[in-house]
């Protein structure tokens, strides 16, 4: 039924402007038709997409890596970054445990452990169950629209599910996971990781960048203007995190950790799951509140952040920085738990005492609370056209979303192969390619089409 009545609401969309569907739209003028038109079913059954585009598949769950390895499963954040002669290095992230040995990069006993150091894990798991999760990096061509090489080049970390891209060319792969060290674990869990963007065979130093704080990491998203870096948080009771480093640029020589609060409106349910606290297009004035023992050996920061004043959202996931500001999703905000997007404007004095003065602001962007337009909003990136690109981890059919500038929605592609979210979207630097991954069984696709029919 949920499938269904998203392609007949779709379809209307498409006829009617959206005007039957304005009750269902957050703010702004619904009338748009689907920017890129309607969705054509693959004869393939993998993705639809709209006429004049196409798509390829790069990269295979279990297929040999040019490390010797095997390509990961469960594949989920991603980034792109500019290569050596034109080319796209795609750093993605697997969102595995000790325990899913089938998509193990190791080998489904694994056998491959061996070939690498044991320096190079960050959790090996007291040699009995080594931790699976961090990223392959994907060397892509585009001349011949091939994937030349990957590698393994994060090692040991569990449970990596998103992240950002740095403007000095690495990706901050975050892990989604809180274990503590002890019987099965060596280390403890809950960081981030650093990993440089290369087109060299290189496994990145499993460094954990502990002053960015011990919490269930999503993604993370950096002002290029600031060097500051913010932080979603997947719980239900979630808070934003902003950390300002020492040194801009250098995150594994420490910083500030703070929390997001509304101005006037202390520990603001910004959730809206029993009373609409938080409007749409309603821009709130934001301070932030220093944290302290951000390891957080009991879990405890967004607990301790709501007690003091911090704003609590739900589920915080996607963070991308686009159009001067920061946009976040939450997966399980609104009154049908559905789906938010909220826009962070930072402020122009942003951590320093002037800030006071000229506060940043945040406010609700999208609450569509339908799942026939968005499901559950996951992972998300700003298009070199100006729009956000939405993943959707739901539960009836998952989709690409797209969300113009002024907040109105249309569908991009259609998860026609199976039920499993999409994710990592991600555009490469020239723009002419949109990267996405199937999470289940873990594929990675390139995307091709008229981009500039915008």
């Amino acid at each position: 039924m949920a499938i269904s009545r998203r392609r007949f609401l779709h379809a209307a969309a498409l006829s009617l402007g959206f005007a039957g569907l304005h009750r269902h739209l957050a703010w702004g003028n619904p009338a748009i038709e689907n920017r890129f038109g309607p969705l054509v079913p693959d004869p393939e059954g993998v993705l639809d997409l709209p006429r004049g585009f196409s798509y390829q598949l790069l990269s295979r769950v279990g297929d040999p890596m040019a490390d010797g390895l095997l390509v990961p499963g469960k594949a989920d954040g991603m980034a792109a970054f500019p290569g050596p002669e034109g080319r796209t290095l795609l750093i993605r992230n697997h969102e595995i445990n000790p325990t899913e040995l089938a998509a193990s990069p190791f080998g489904a006993s694994n056998e491959r452990l061996k070939t690498i150091p044991a320096e190079s894990l960050y959790d090996g798991g007291h040699g009995a169950a080594p931790h699976l999760g961090g990223t392959t990096t994907l060397v892509y061509n585009h001349q011949t629209r091939t994937v030349e090489k990957e590698f393994l080049s994060l090692a040991g970390t569990s449970t990596n599910c998103a992240g950002g891209p740095t403007p000095w060319q690495s990706w901050i792969s975050c892990e989604e996971t809180t274990g503590r060290a002890g019987e099965d674990l060596e280390q403890d869990h809950g960081y981030n990781f650093e990993v440089p963007a290369t087109a060299e065979i290189h496994r990145a130093d499993p460094i954990p960048l502990r002053a960015m704080g011990r919490f269930k990491h999503e993604a993370i998203a950096i002002d290029p203007h600031t060097g500051v870096v913010y932080q979603t948080e997947d719980q239900e009771d979630s808070l934003i995190y902003r950390f300002i480093p020492d040194e801009p640029g250098v995150l594994a020589r420490g910083g500030r950790l703070q929390v997001l609060a509304v101005i006037d409106k202390p520990s603001l349910e910004t959730r809206n799951w029993e009373e609409q606290l938080v409007r749409p297009g309603e821009k709130m004035a934001i301070r932030w509140i220093d944290i302290d023992e951000v390891e957080s050996p009991e879990d405890d920061l967004r607990h301790r952040g709501f007690a003091d004043g911090a704003a609590r959202f739900a589920r915080g996931e996607g963070m991308w920085y686009g159009h001067d500001s920061i946009y976040f999703t939450c997966t399980e905000g609104g009154p049908n738990q559905k789906c938010q997007i909220f826009r962070y404007r930072p402020s122009r004095f942003e951590t320093t005492p002037a800030e006071d003065r000229a506060p940043g602001t945040l406010e609700l962007f999208v609450e569509p609370n339908d799942e026939a337009i968005i499901d559950k909003a996951d992972n998300l990136t700003v298009s070199p056209f100006g729009d956000l690109i939405v993943c959707e981890d739901g539960s009836g059919g998952n989709n690409l979303i797209g969300i113009t500038p002024s907040g109105q929605i249309y569908p991009l592609a259609h998860n026609a192969m199976n039920n499993s979210e999409l994710a990592g979207a991600t555009f490469s630097p020239d723009g002419q390619v949109l990267f996405v991954n199937i999470q289940h069984p873990g594929d990675t696709l390139a995307i091709y089409g008229p981009w500039n029919r915008t």
